[in-house]
């Protein structure tokens, strides 16, 4: 089997249990008991506290000699952390095990480019194809568990986060390439790794970059937060859920495997402009709660005010890293995407849909619209020209 289908079988094993959690994790809290603002919380918190985790676990993660022993390892520690949310023990202790199974979780997809993007320089394929890949099982999971809750119970969404977490636990053993985390294949010393770290947190293009793609990215918190549950409220079925979550997935994986002539021709600087502008349209159409069929078309802008932004994120991040910070840089990448923006985001989504339903949406337009502000003022920097 070549390289870049065992490296897509590895991030179909991440997001086939993603692909389920993403729109549906609120589902199971909801039906577990809790309000929209107590999910907000739960989802939030994990989120926020990013910024302190992600510098910590690529610490920790620089500390093995392979680069795969650290993805086999968080992705146990998230299969176990889902089978410790079962027991109905309440609010806090749902945000104590939640807290550690999304920490593990979330860090699996940027270590992975890591190994990824630099594979795909060194070995000549398109990074987009093994991600693509990735992307597809995201699908396939969203329609395949709106469709089951469609019949079934919402305690099916927890089994199969726990399958799947188990499932890319195997694929990082088996899939993934023995690749050293230092081309000498030594360990890194903690001295090493706090220098690097320390010298990402000190460039300010650098901190330009993460920050403005992060607000981009956050901007989705509401769509991920509260999409399923805003659709339910205007009497779309949970079974179509999936389907429109499935919509902007596919057009998402269109542009990773098939555009790439295009992205070069755009360059990364372009591409996170334009997604963010993607981003202010498709979430001001959203808060006004339009038509199922207008639903569809404006998933589409998924391929921009996501996969675009992220795209042009780690193209970013790459070049103004090297490869014994790489590690940290695309953590601290994913914490700003995922983390700190993306929790403040998700804790006011919760308030914001208890309160106006869909019509919070028009908070993520404002935020995007920072974002895009930020992004422009790339253009002035040198190191990026290339």
């Amino acid at each position: 089997m070549s390289l870049p289908i065992r490296l897509g079988l590895f991030y179909a094993a991440i997001f086939v249990g993603n692909g389920a959690s993403s729109p549906y994790a609120p589902v199971w809290f909801h039906h577990r008991g809790l309000t929209g603002a107590e999910i907000g919380l739960i989802l939030a918190a994990p989120m926020i506290a990013r910024v302190v985790m992600a510098p910590a676990i690529a610490i920790w993660a620089d500390s093995f000699r392979a680069r795969r022993t650290p993805l086999m390892l968080l992705a146990l520690a998230t299969a176990a952390s889902y089978l410790l949310l079962s027991p109905q023990l309440g609010f806090l202790w749902w945000f104590g095990v939640w807290f550690v199974a999304s920490s593990c979780f979330v860090s699996l997809p940027p270590l992975t480019d890591v190994i990824v993007m630099r594979r795909a320089a060194s070995d000549g394929f398109n990074y987009g194809w093994p991600r693509g890949i990735g992307s597809a099982a995201f699908i396939l999971a969203n329609v395949g568990m709106g469709a089951i809750l469609a019949k079934g119970s919402p305690e099916l969404v927890l089994v199969w986060m726990v399958v799947a977490a188990l499932l890319a636990a195997v694929g990082a053993r088996v899939l993934l390439p023995p690749d050293p985390v230092l081309t000498e294949g030594r360990k890194a010393h903690l001295a090493e790794r706090f220098a690097g770290l320390r010298e990402l947190l000190a460039d300010r293009e650098f901190m330009l970059v993460v920050i403005s793609a992060g607000l981009i990215q956050s901007a989705h918190a509401f769509y991920y937060g509260f999409s399923a549950l805003a659709w339910k409220q205007q009497g779309v079925p949970e079974s179509l859920t999936g389907v429109l979550w499935a919509c902007g997935v596919i057009v998402e994986v269109v542009f990773l495997w098939f555009m790439e002539p295009w992205r070069r021709r755009m360059g990364p600087r372009n591409l996170l402009v334009l997604g963010g502008v993607a981003g202010v349209l498709r979430w001001t159409a959203l808060a006004f709660s339009p038509p199922l069929w207008l639903v569809i078309p404006i998933q589409a802008l998924h391929t921009l005010s996501y996969a675009a932004t992220f795209v042009a994120s780690l193209q970013l991040v790459e070049r103004l890293s090297s490869r014994a910070n790489a590690s940290s840089a695309q953590l601290i990448n994913s914490a700003l995407q995922g983390g700190i923006l993306s929790g403040l985001a998700t804790m006011a989504s919760g308030a914001l849909f208890d309160r106006f339903g869909a019509l919070g949406y028009l908070a993520m337009s404002a935020m995007t619209v920072l974002g895009v502000l930020g992004a422009v003022r790339l253009y002035g920097v040198k190191r990026l020209d290339g």
